[in-house]
């Protein structure tokens, strides 16, 4: 299993792929794309979507795990996050990745063992399962990688790596 967890958005997206052999998980890659909030959306949105297929391919994901979306403070931030979770769904349908989604309590939950941690707390618990990792300048990526271990932890604990 190769499982690429994303925390999408507009300006930067975090992402992580890890990969599961038997009882242990390795940390493939983790990052963001960062796009520029002065470039129109309909770049984004290709831009995107070119970053994610380049990486579905050069990794040979198997599975996508995402959070879903919460309505916040600002109801069209939250209806544009649909346009770049309607690419995901179209990414995962043309690739036959399989679609794993978890509510935001849910990847919390799994991580820290609280469903109502702060963003500080699950990104504390993912670095410390992966040591190797440095801080992040994002915590994008810090998310990313909850939600990508939530994919693989869906059916039993495994050993990070």
């Amino acid at each position: 299993m190769i499982i690429l967890g994303i925390d999408p958005g507009f300006q930067y997206a975090g992402f992580s792929i890890l990969k599961k052999e038997g009882q242990r998980v390795f940390l493939i890659e983790a990052g963001f794309l960062k796009m520029s909030s002065t470039e129109p959306l309909h770049h984004r949105v290709a831009k995107f979507h070119d970053f994610f297929h380049a990486k579905i391919l050069a990794h040979t994901v198997t599975d996508l795990a995402l959070e879903t979306p919460f309505l916040g403070k600002n109801a069209q931030n939250f209806l544009k996050l649909g346009y770049l979770r309607g690419i995901l769904y179209l990414l995962a349908s043309q690739h036959s990745l399989a679609l794993h989604e978890f509510s935001p309590t849910q990847v919390k939950l799994a991580v820290t063992g609280s469903g109502g941690a702060s963003k500080e707390q699950v990104a504390y618990v993912v670095l410390k399962l992966f040591p190797r990792l440095e801080q992040p300048k994002k915590a994008d990526v810090t998310d990313s990688l909850a939600v990508s271990l939530c994919g693989i932890w869906q059916n039993k604990n495994l050993t990070a790596r």
